[in-house]
């Protein structure tokens, strides 16, 4: 038996690395500058939080119609595509900081974002064998969470110092990305259109049901915590150290759960962060409603490795709850658990800001992650 080198060595992986770091870059620089740039036209927090709502609804539309995108077009044109509607628009945001404009440039990004992420996570299903799958997704994993590392606390920052064009002008960085999505088309090949997600069977969607909802719960609290952060905290390093915090936690976690649901199982690691996500929220609210800033970056710490090692622990089920033919179905349904949970977070804790403080929105909010125990509790179907 010969003995397997790195995962990144597997073909396509680098490609793909490199392409979602590159994607991902648009999404993390404005997720929360984005919301700001609104405000700074005038918008209210209602208003605010629609930018990201309308961007994520946007991402799981077009999630559903992707792996026909792919069918048609192929992998190369429809990984490009995606890029360029994750760049270009981020960089017309400057035109205007009217809400409608942002709204529709928003609607245009989540297009190009709802390509992305099913490709990516598909592609993980498609080269790797299942069992290094956890190990892949933890790469594909840190691809991503590099990014929200990096970009996701210097974007206000840099909005802050040195003003909002320069965000805009670094929303160029998913174009960066073009040529690797071009070597990694070049080594998949389009799924079929019998693995259309809207032709779901009840059957399919019963078994992805338990680890969407576990992952829609925590996204739903990450989403609320990314958006609001910087308005929801008074002072904008502590916001940022925050964020950096969280970044990093969801980076090492995301990466390194899957080695360890690979050798374990990814059952045994669900039930403690889905306790742990509750916790951290309940340590945000109080620290936003009491300022402290030691709690505040605990908690956020805390949220952050709950944040990214669901994510990769709820792919792993999702994948092993179906057969390898549906893994396209899995990827699309768990994507849109994914934003869908990021969207609800920042629309409604922005509704809900307008009526109380965001200390009882970030509760509200965790609360909803701990009422998802029950689901965690239950052993799933092999």
């Amino acid at each position: 038996m010969t003995e397997r080198g790195p995962i990144w060595r597997e073909p396509g992986m680098a490609p793909l690395a490199l392409m979602t770091c590159a994607g991902f870059s648009g999404y993390a620089l404005l997720l929360t500058v984005a919301p700001l740039w609104a405000v700074e036209g005038g918008a209210g927090t209602a208003g605010s939080g629609l930018v990201n709502g309308v961007l994520l609804l946007f991402t799981v539309l077009t999630q559903l119609l992707v792996p026909r995108a792919l069918d048609r077009f192929g992998w190369g044109a429809v990984l490009v595509a995606g890029l360029v509607l994750m760049g270009v628009p981020g960089m017309l945001y400057g035109v205007s900081d009217g809400l409608a404009t942002i709204l529709a440039l928003s609607a245009l990004r989540g297009t190009g974002f709802g390509i992305l992420t099913v490709t990516g996570s598909a592609a993980v299903a498609v080269l790797v064998e299942p069992e290094r799958r956890g190990e892949a997704i933890g790469v594909y994993g840190l691809a991503v969470a590099l990014p929200n590392l990096v970009l996701l606390p210097a974007g206000p920052w840099i909005a802050d110092t040195l003003g909002f064009g320069w965000v805009f002008a670094l929303d160029v960085l998913p174009l960066v990305g073009i040529p690797a999505a071009l070597r990694l088309g070049s080594t998949l090949r389009a799924p079929s259109v019998e693995d259309d997600p809207i032709d779901v069977d009840q059957s399919v969607l019963r078994h992805l049901v338990r680890p969407i909802l576990l992952l829609l719960a925590v996204t739903l609290a990450g989403g609320a915590v990314i958006t609001f952060t910087p308005q929801a905290v008074d002072s904008p390093s502590i916001a940022a150290g925050g964020l950096f915090l969280m970044g990093l936690a969801a980076a090492l976690s995301r990466w390194r759960a899957g080695v360890l649901a690979d050798r374990h199982g990814a059952q045994r690691f669900v039930v403690p962060m889905v306790v742990l996500t509750g916790v951290a929220m309940a340590g945000v609210a109080w620290a936003v409603a009491a300022p402290s800033a030691p709690l505040f970056l605990g908690a956020m710490l805390v949220l952050g490795l709950c944040y990214g090692g669901l994510q990769n622990l709820t792919l792993l089920v999702s994948f092993a709850a179906v057969p390898p033919r549906q893994h396209n179905r899995a990827s699309a349904f768990w994507n849109i658990g994914f934003d869908a949970g990021t969207a609800l977070g920042s629309v409604a804790v922005g509704v809900l800001a307008e009526l109380t403080p965001f200390a009882t929105a970030f509760l509200v909010c965790g609360a909803i992650a701990a009422a998802t125990l029950p689901l965690a509790l239950r052993r799933p179907r092999s």
